[in-house]
């Protein structure tokens, strides 16, 4: 009765120093937070260019935020290093408020794929509240699904976030939601005109002066 209980302490043994000769198991890698592109740090213009379509005012930092003066037409700039950031499942954020004028002060251009096609977000258009995405089919940011009117005062400061997903145009005006945009086989492109001199990224203002400051691009991963 005891060879049976020894040989079973045997196997038992040998099983425990087979475990133990296994190598360890690397632990899984923790993944990676998105890198966040700070794409204005308020400290210089150096990553941006004035764009001047004619009669367009003048872009310049006071007080850590970009000032984009008031024109007699589009004005604005365009950030430099477009080509080395995300063109699709992106979030782009910023702040900004209108200082004097009566149209829009956030033009928010933007890539949807790739640089050669993009849309502008519009805050505060045709006359100081329009808000949505030109274009949508063709049909400017007045005229599509994204347009809303939009409360904005003056000297104000307001958060806006624009979200790119391959499928979707999303965009919020501080905690509420005011674009949902299923853009699956549409057409998306700016307004033709002035707007198509600031491809790919950039922000613009019409008739208006506007203080912008901390925009930030993160890219995302795309919920299923």
């Amino acid at each position: 009765m005891k060879y049976p209980t020894l040989t079973v302490l045997l196997v038992l043994g040998a099983a425990f120093a087979a475990a133990e000769d296994k190598p360890a198991q690397p632990a899984a890698a923790t993944p990676e937070a998105p890198k966040e592109f700070v794409l204005f740090n308020g400290k210089s213009l150096d990553d941006w260019e004035t764009v001047d379509v004619g009669g367009s005012g003048i872009v310049e930092m006071e007080g850590g935020v970009m000032i984009i003066n008031q024109g007699e037409n589009v004005s604005g700039a365009i950030y430099k290093k477009a080509a080395t950031l995300p063109t699709t499942n992106y979030e782009i954020t910023l702040e900004a408020k209108r200082l004097q004028g009566v149209d829009f002060f956030v033009g928010l251009t933007f890539p949807v794929g790739d640089v050669k096609h993009c849309a502008t977000l519009i805050c505060g258009g045709w006359g100081g509240s329009v808000t949505g995405i030109s274009s949508i089919d063709g049909f400017d940011a007045s005229d599509n699904n994204t347009s809303s009117y939009q409360r904005y005062k003056d000297d104000e400061w307001y958060a806006i976030k624009l979200r790119v997903t391959p499928d979707n145009l999303s965009a919020w005006l501080g905690e509420k939601q005011i674009i949902d945009e299923d853009i699956k086989d549409k057409k998306i492109s700016v307004r033709p005109g002035p707007m198509e001199s600031y491809l790919p990224l950039s922000l613009t203002t019409f008739n208006t002066t506007s203080a912008i400051r901390n925009i930030k691009l993160t890219p995302i991963t795309e919920k299923k």
